[in-house]
C-alpha cells in the first residue's frame, strides 16, 4: 500500500518539491505514516518571488484592504474550525500529542485570527503634536515577504501565533515547518485559500532547516525571520537574516523555574507543577523544569508530584489516539537520546541526583509495547546523598522531555537567585497566597512570562518572549506582533495658507529668516 505525499503549497496551489522527500514518522509507533515533498533552494525563490510579486500589486498589501485582510481572517477562524476532527487527528498522528491535549489545544487556536481581525477593524492612527501648520499622523505598512520557522511540538498553535498577525499586517507569509510535522501545516495552505486568502500571499515549504530555511533566511527579498526553536538554530538564522539587514524574532530555549512556597494552595501547586512539565511529554519551551520548593513542604510536594508522575505512567499505556491516554512518547529517536543522556550524566555518570520516579527510557510490556516508539517516563529527579544536583547538566541544560529537578529552599532571596541560575529567561511561575510576596518574587525572576498560581497560560493579547540572549529576542502576541510585522509611515501636510509661502523660501534675497523643523 502506497503512502500518502503531501506537496508543498506555493503560489496558491500545491506543488512537487525538488529535494528528496522527508519520511514522516508516528511517534507512537516508529512508522513511517506518509511522506512530503521538500523544498530546495529553487522551490524557496520560487515561492518568494511569487510571494514579492502579489505584495508588490497591492491586493493583499494595501491600506484599502484592511477591512478584506479581516473578513478573511474570520473567515479562516470559521474554515479551522470546521477542519478541527482531520487537523487533530493529523497533531496527534505526528507529534505522538495524547488525543486529550490535541482536543483542547486545537480549538483554541482560532482565537488568534479572530482577535487580529478585531485589532484591524478597531486600531487607530496617532495624531502627533507637530510644531506650525502641520498635520503629522502616522500609520503601520507591511514589511513585504516575511518567514516564520516553527518547531516540532506546537505545529499549528505555533504556526498560527505568528500566522495571523503576519497576516493581518497584509504581509506575503511562508512558512518553513518542522521537517518532523510539517502536515498540519500544510493544511493551513488549503484552508486559508477557502476563507478568501488571494493566491500567492502564503506558502508552506517545508525541508531541513539546512536547505529550506537557511535559503529563505538568506533570500534577498525576504524582510523578516521569525523563529520558534533551538537556541543554536535560532542564532545562526539570526546571522544569516542580519546580513540582509533583516528583522528577526525568536522565541528559543527555556528551562522555566517554579516556586512554591511553604503558604501555597500545595495541591494545586501540586497540579500545576504536574501540567506545566508532563503536558507534552516535556516538549515545551515554558515547561516547568526546575522546581524549588519551601523547605518546610519539601517531602510533601515531591510526594505529590510522585503521585501525579505514576499515574501519568500507568495511562501511557494506550495509544495517544485513546481518549484516557495521559501522555504520549517522545517525537523522535534523537530526542529520546538526548533526555536519556542528560537524566543517566546526573544519575549514573556524576551520581549527583536520584530518580524518585522514571528515569529511563520505557520497556515493552504484556500490555503495551512502548519499544515500537520513544517512550520516556514522568521522571523527578533531586539531589543524591551528600550530593547537590545543582550541579549536574540537567539542571543548567534543556531537556525538552519529561524530567523535572525538584530542590529545597529556605529563604525568599534564596529562591530567587535559584530560579535566575540559568542561561534561559523565558517562562516562570510562582505558588503562594501572599499577595505582596507574589508581587515582589515575580518582579525579580528573570523571565519575560511569569505566571502566579498557575502556570502555561496563553492568549493573544498576552505578550510572549524572552529576556536572554539563549531564550530570543522579541515578542509574539499583542498589539506588539502586528507592529512587529510592519513599520512606520510618518505622513507630514502642511496646511498653511498660500500668503505664507514665503515662510518656506529659504533662499530669499531679502534676508528674511525662515524656518527650520
Amino acid at each position: 500500500m502506497s503512502l500518502p505525499v503531501y506537496r508543498l503549497w506555493s503560489g496558491g496551489q500545491e506543488k512537487e518539491g525538488t529535494e528528496e522527500p522527508i519520511p514522516v514518522e508516528n511517534p507512537a509507533t516508529g512508522e513511517v505514516f506518509a511522506t512530503c515533498q521538500s523544498a530546495s533552494a529553487q522551490d524557496v525563490d520560487d515561492a518568494v518571488q511569487a510571494a514579492h510579486a502579489v505584495f508588490v500589486k497591492g491586493t493583499w498589501s494595501s491600506s484599502a484592504a484592511r477591512a478584506q485582510r479581516a473578513d478573511v481572517l474570520e473567515a479562516a477562524a470559521a474554515k479551522l474550525t470546521d477542519a478541527l476532527p482531520e487537523l487533530i487527528r493529523l497533531e496527534v498522528q505526528q507529534t505522538g500529542r495524547a488525543t486529550r491535549e490535541m482536543q483542547a489545544q486545537v480549538p483554541s487556536l482560532v482565537r488568534w485570527f479572530r482577535y487580529y481581525a478585531a485589532l484591524l477593524r478597531t486600531d487607530e492612527k496617532p495624531v502627533f503634536p507637530t510644531m506650525g501648520k502641520l498635520h503629522n499622523w502616522s500609520e503601520r505598512e507591511p514589511l513585504g515577504v516575511v518567514v516564520l520557522v516553527t518547531p516540532f511540538n506546537h505545529p499549528l498553535l505555533i504556526a498560527v501565533k505568528k500566522l495571523a498577525p503576519a497576516l493581518a499586517a497584509g504581509n506575503s507569509v511562508i512558512l518553513k515547518p518542522s521537517e518532523l510535522t510539517p502536515l498540519s501545516s500544510l493544511r493551513l495552505g488549503v484552508l486559508l485559500q477557502e476563507a478568501g486568502l488571494p493566491a500567492g500571499v502564503f506558502s508552506v515549504l517545508p525541508g531541513p532547516g539546512i536547505v529550506t530555511a537557511a535559503a529563505l533566511a538568506t533570500h534577498p527579498l525576504v524582510r523578516s525571520v521569525d523563529i520558534t526553536g533551538g537556541t543554536v538554530a535560532g542564532r545562526a538564522l539570526g546571522a544569516m537574516a542580519g546580513r540582509n539587514l533583516a528583522k528577526f524574532n525568536a522565541e528559543l530555549g527555556g528551562k522555566a523555574p517554579v516556586v512554591v512556597f511553604g503558604d501555597a494552595d500545595i495541591e494545586a501547586a501540586i497540579n500545576g507543577v504536574a501540567f506545566g512539565a508532563f503536558v507534552a511529554s516535556g516538549q515545551t519551551c515554558v515547561a516547568a523544569t526546575r522546581i524549588l520548593v519551601e523547605k518546610s513542604v519539601f517531602p510533601q510536594v515531591v510526594a505529590g508530584l510522585e503521585r501525579k508522575a505514576r499515574f501519568i505512567e500507568a495511562n501511557m499505556g494506550r495509544a495517544p489516539t485513546d481518549g484516557a491516554c495521559t501522555m504520549g512518547p517522545l517525537v523522535s529517536a534523537k530526542q529520546l537520546r538526548h533526555v536519556e543522556s542528560l537524566v543517566n550524566d546526573a544519575v549514573t555518570g556524576s551520581q549527583l541526583a536520584t530518580a524518585v520516579v522514571g528515569g529511563a527510557r520505557m520497556t515493552s510490556t504484556a500490555a503495551y509495547d512502548y519499544a515500537r516508539g520513544y517512550y520516556f517516563p514522568p521522571t523527578i529527579l533531586v539531589s543524591a546523598e551528600g550530593k547537590n544536583i545543582l550541579d549536574s547538566r540537567v539542571w543548567k541544560e534543556e531537556a525538552f522531555g519529561p524530567v523535572i529537578v525538584v530542590a529545597p529552599f529556605e529563604t525568599e532571596a534564596e529562591a530567587v537567585a535559584l530560579a535566575n541560575d540559568s542561561e534561559f529567561g523565558l517562562g516562570g511561575a510562582v505558588w503562594t497566597k501572599d499577595l505582596s510576596r507574589a508581587f515582589r518574587v515575580s518582579q525579580q525572576i528573570r523571565a519575560g512570562i511569569v505566571w502566579v498560581n498557575t502556570h502555561h497560560r496563553n492568549d493573544p493579547s498576552s505578550p510572549w518572549g524572552g529576556v536572554t540572549s539563549s531564550s530570543g529576542v522579541g515578542s509574539e502576541n499583542g498589539r506588539e506582533a502586528l507592529h512587529y510585522y510592519t513599520m512606520a509611515k510618518s505622513t507630514v501636510i502642511n496646511y498653511a495658507a498660500p500668503e505664507d509661502a514665503k515662510a518656506e523660501d529659504w533662499f530669499n534675497d531679502g534676508g528674511a529668516t525662515v524656518r527650520y523643523g
